[in-house]
């Protein structure tokens, strides 16, 4: 640091003034130069003049060894690239290359080479000039030069061991080994404006279909409309009513870090019942885009999935347009019906045979299957359609897709990893399980000698030197067998899934998605029903035992003493034996009424039913007419 004083004609460098041996700061901090008195600095300069230095051999060598006996002299300069050693500390002392202080290294100490944990380049464990080690942790190691460089920089507040965080004890050895710490705050803290980006607020809307007219930046506090960062990281958003979120109080994360997050396993979501209230909610909003313009689909019950698809496949079908269902045989086609009933049935048995279909494989999860003819006719995406169409039309929860597929759609399959019940050909699993219980090196190689053509045609065929490598080996031969054999199927199906905006709500909100896509629909109970189905406010209930009469009912239903099921009077309120991922619309309710018998009201998902003295006679009127009802409904 060179500084020139005009008013003195005076030029000095700041370290070589507060190394030199002759000169000691005997004024004020605002005397002079930082306290060296002028007539002191003309005294030492002339003093210099006289000395010549050990190094350069060239006059003004100012600064002395203090070891006593030690007549050495040398320039700051010099010093330095003597590895000489300057204490920036009480009277600035200094030390020549013979006399300078060391560190102690004991018989213990680890040898070989470390990384500087500044620079993270190798530093060698040897008692040398250019290399530190920490005094307060053991296996801290540094470059001379790199830890100079960050003292400069921190200060004498923020410099510290760069490990354990320790600040007096490092200091204190980093001082006496020569390190300079200005006194000053560090570097970062100067610069004018340095956190101005960290007042900075993200507000932009990040998801695929952005529902604000005045854009993705547009952000209006306390409504609909304001703008929610991901909790995680922050750096992504999304307007509350585009990721379907009622309140500010709801938490979001973006795509980014649910595909991390996925692999960990961190996040856990709400019960399943919770869930799948969450996944009705965000259907109800998709079905916005339903019209009341209708579309027929006529099926033949006798073949279910060549009609469906030639529905789905005329130029006049539209997703968006109103569902409506006609069934009829090949033995009477003049036989149909065009009830929400025939549409409920219809989705339940298009779900079934896309179960059992060629295009997934698997016992229980399943995952997509490699299928040519129908990757050739396109089948994939039309099987994702129709998934999609079915949950906003009122269908069911397919409920039988693997973690590890419903992952690949969600996530994107470079961020899977599959397991081994993924393998739905035995032959192959077999060998998989051979390969990865094999507990010796030379079993394992004789396993891979015994399958080397499965293993080429995989791509997985490999030299193996130790058994560890048949980790990462099973794990290969999994993503390609699981993942990497249906890439163009997947692809189809995502494609297909994308229809009325499904999957991007599966993307937004995967774990809710996973409970009625992973898990098989809930078991109807009386407790299902009994809360499914609102008890009409108008209803003169306090004065009637008909409450108790239905939840007494249903419990009778359930443990099997009654004729009919519990799917049987959903069926005969709704026309569904099953409760839609979207819900009801409207939402089943049962009023009590002077009537005779009982009453289904499908329009209004409404059940009627009458006001009996005793509970015989309710339970008789409630068999006797859903027995008959439905079996007419049957013939």
């Amino acid at each position: 640091e060179k500084r020139t004083y005009v008013e003195y004609n005076l030029t000095v460098h700041y370290y070589c003034l507060l190394m030199s041996s002759g000169i000691w700061q005997r004024g004020e901090e605002d005397e002079g130069v930082d306290g060296f008195l002028i007539t002191d600095i003309r005294k030492e300069v002339n003093r210099a003049a006289r000395l010549k230095c050990n190094i350069c051999k060239k006059k003004g060598a100012s600064i002395g060894c203090v070891a006593p006996k030690c007549k050495r002299s040398y320039h700051f300069p010099c010093g330095l690239q003597r590895e000489c050693i300057f204490q920036f500390m009480e009277d600035f002392r200094s030390y020549c290359w013979e006399h300078r202080p060391v560190q102690e290294f004991t018989d213990k100490e680890p040898r070989g080479a470390s990384q500087c944990t500044i620079c993270l380049d190798l530093v060698e464990h040897l008692p040398l000039y250019t290399v530190l080690k920490s005094p307060c942790c053991k296996n801290a190691w540094f470059h001379r030069e790199c830890l100079q460089y960050q003292a400069l920089s921190a200060g004498i507040f923020f410099f510290r061991c760069t490990v354990c965080n320790n600040k007096d004890k490092f200091q204190k050895e980093m001082l006496r080994m020569g390190i300079h710490i200005p006194e000053r705050d560090a570097s970062w803290e100067l610069e004018e404006n340095a956190y101005q980006d960290l007042l900075h607020c993200y507000q932009h809307c990040d998801v695929k279909r952005c529902l604000c007219r005045k854009g993705r930046d547009y952000n209006e506090p306390d409504s609909k409309w304001e703008i929610k960062r991901c909790q995680y990281c922050g750096s992504r958003g999304t307007h509350l009513a585009c990721s379907s979120m009622r309140s500010w109080e709801e938490n979001w994360e973006c795509m980014e870090c649910r595909s991390i997050f996925a692999t960990s396993g961190k996040i856990k979501g709400p019960t399943l019942k919770l869930q799948r209230k969450e996944v009705s909610n965000i259907l109800k909003e998709l079905k916005v885009q339903v019209k009341t313009k209708p579309t027929r689909l006529n099926i033949n019950a006798e073949n279910i999935w060549s009609s469906a698809l030639k529905g789905f496949r005329q130029r006049i079908f539209s997703p968006t347009n109103t569902i409506e269902v006609s069934f009829s045989n090949s033995k009477n086609r003049s036989k149909t019906s065009t009830s929400a009933a025939s549409k409920h049935h219809f989705f339940q048995l298009l779900m079934l045979h896309l179960q059992n279909s060629s295009l997934f494989e698997g016992s229980s999860g399943k995952n997509l299957s490699l299928d040519f003819q129908a990757l050739e006719e396109n089948l994939y995406f039309e099987a994702g359609k129709m998934i999609a169409v079915s949950l906003i039309h009122g269908g069911p929860s397919p409920g039988f897709f693997s973690k590890t597929l419903f992952k690949c759609l969600v996530y994107g399959p470079e961020n899977v990893k599959p397991a081994l019940e993924d393998v739905a050909d035995d032959d192959v699993a077999q060998t998989i399980k051979k390969i990865k219980y094999a507990n010796s090196l030379s079993s394992l190689q004789s396993t891979l000698q015994d399958c080397c053509e499965f293993l080429a045609a995989a791509g997985c065929l490999r030299p193996v030197t130790a058994l560890c490598d048949k980790n990462m080996l099973v794990n290969d031969i999994l993503i390609c067998h699981v993942i990497k054999k249906v890439t163009l199927p997947l692809e189809s199906f995502r494609q297909g899934l994308k229809t009325l905006g499904v999957l991007e709500k599966m993307q937004m909100h995967p774990d809710a998605f996973s409970s009625i896509f992973c898990h098989k629909p809930e078991r109807l109970s009386a407790k299902t029903l009994c809360d499914l189905f609102t008890i009409h406010s108008s209803s003169d209930v306090n004065k009637v035992e008909g409450a108790g009469f239905w939840t007494g009912y249903l419990h009778d239903v359930e443990s099997g003493e009654s004729v009919v099921t519990l799917e049987d009077i959903l069926l005969f309120v709704t026309g569904s034996c099953y409760i839609p991922a979207i819900g009801f619309d409207p939402e089943p309710t049962v009023k009590f009424l002077h009537i005779r018998y009982p009453i289904g009201n499908r329009l209004l998902n409404c059940l009627e039913l009458p006001i009996t003295e005793t509970y015989q006679q309710f339970k008789n009127k409630m068999e006797f007419t859903i027995r008959n009802t439905l079996g007419v409904e049957g013939e």
